[in-house]
Parts: structure tokens; C-alpha cells; sequence
């Protein structure tokens, strides 16, 4: 009952209260237990509004940040989605719940197997959990959604030649103190649209490209 209590409140309080309106979302962030994807130590803290320590010095985003890129990608239950950084597997599980399939890439091998190991409990089916490093992407492969659960400290227009026509992606970018969420969309073979979200701060993608520094 107190799991229950705690997520709805979540929900109502965190999530909705961030604008996040959505049905659909608010009813996938009531269906993927989202506790299960934190460790024992931490369980304390699945339904509070902070970033969760993870191995391997990275966080769970906070489920308010979760329910605006859910919104914002507004997923209709067909599309292929691509996430760069698996973490623990939650945002993953949400995207499937309201897709028709996700691939995940993870860097870090341990976290890739804890998704694995999170999601396989769910009995979660087309999800595809690889361990491998998203700046290293060369695939002509095309997604219909991708979100980057990780930030970028300047855009990389290799991710958004990756969307299908009609795809959307969400980013944040930017390094702290002020990192602004995006949502890309691909118009044409030759033309996206960028909208800007909100602003946070998330950890950074590794390996992803940095801002030259001042020459003198």
C-alpha cells in the first residue's frame, strides 16, 4: 500500500505538477515499478525527484525529467526508439511500454547487464539492451524516436541523421550550470526542427564531443 501511495504521489505531485499532462505517460510511469530498477540502498529514494546514484558514477534521471521526455516524444505505440544510456533500464522499460520495440546502447558493461537482468523480471519483450559506446554510431539503421538519457556538451548531428522522417529526438545540451532539453524532428531527407523544452542539468554522454577551448 505504501508503494502504491508513493508512486501516485510522485506522479501527481512531481511529475504533473511539471507539467505533464499526458495520460498515456502518467499511466506508464503507474505501470513500470519504477523501485525495481533502484538498489536496496537507494530504494528509499525510487519515488522522490532526485537523480539515484547508480554503479559506475551515473544517475537515474528524476521521474519529472522521465515524464517530459516521454511527453515530449509522444509516442504512439509503433514506432522503433532508439535510447543512448541504458542506466538501469527504467527509462528503457518506459519507452517500450509505449513503442513497439527499443534498442538501448550502454557504455558501461555492468550497468548494460543490471538493465538486462531489470528488464528480463518484467518479462519485457522487444528490447534490445547492447553494450557499446553511442559516439562510436555508424548505422544507416533509422529510428522513429530517440532519446538521449544522457547530456551533450554541444549538439552532434550524428544522432538526428539517425531519426526517420517524421522522428522525433530528444537532447539535453549544454554543461553546467544551464543545460536546455530539446526535442529535434526530423522534417525531410534535408530539414529538422529544433523546439526547446526546459532546462536541467544531467550527467554527461562520455566520449561526447566538447567545446574547442579559447585560442590565443
Amino acid at each position: 500500500m505504501y508503494t502504491v501511495q508513493a508512486r501516485e504521489q510522485m506522479i501527481e505531485q512531481q511529475v504533473r505538477a511539471w507539467d505533464v499532462l499526458d495520460a498515456r505517460v502518467l499511466e506508464t510511469l503507474r505501470k513500470v515499478p519504477r523501485e525495481e530498477f533502484v538498489s536496496a540502498q537507494h530504494r528509499f529514494l525510487a519515488f522522490a525527484d532526485v537523480e539515484i546514484p547508480l554503479p559506475c558514477g551515473q544517475h537515474m534521471l528524476r521521474p519529472s525529467v522521465v515524464g517530459r521526455l516521454l511527453q515530449a516524444l509522444a509516442l504512439g505505440g509503433n514506432e522503433r526508439v532508439l535510447e543512448v544510456g541504458t542506466g538501469s533500464g527504467f527509462v528503457t522499460a518506459c519507452l517500450r511500454a509505449c513503442s513497439a520495440s527499443v534498442r538501448s546502447l550502454e557504455i558501461f558493461p555492468e550497468l548494460a547487464q543490471l538493465a538486462r537482468l531489470n528488464i528480463a523480471a518484467l518479462a519485457l519483450r522487444d528490447v534490445e539492451v547492447l553494450t557499446q559506446d553511442a559516439t562510436q554510431i555508424d548505422s544507416e539503421t533509422l529510428y522513429d524516436a530517440i532519446a538521449i538519457t544522457a547530456s551533450l556538451p554541444v549538439p552532434d548531428e550524428r544522432f538526428q541523421r539517425q531519426l526517420a522522417v517524421g522522428g522525433r529526438l530528444f537532447v539535453v545540451v549544454g554543461e553546467p550550470p544551464v543545460m536546455e532539453a530539446r526535442l529535434i524532428r526530423r522534417i525531410s531527407e534535408d530539414a529538422w526542427g529544433t523546439e526547446s523544452l526546459f532546462e536541467t542539468v544531467i550527467d554527461p554522454l562520455v566520449h561526447a564531443t566538447r567545446p574547442q577551448g579559447f585560442v590565443f
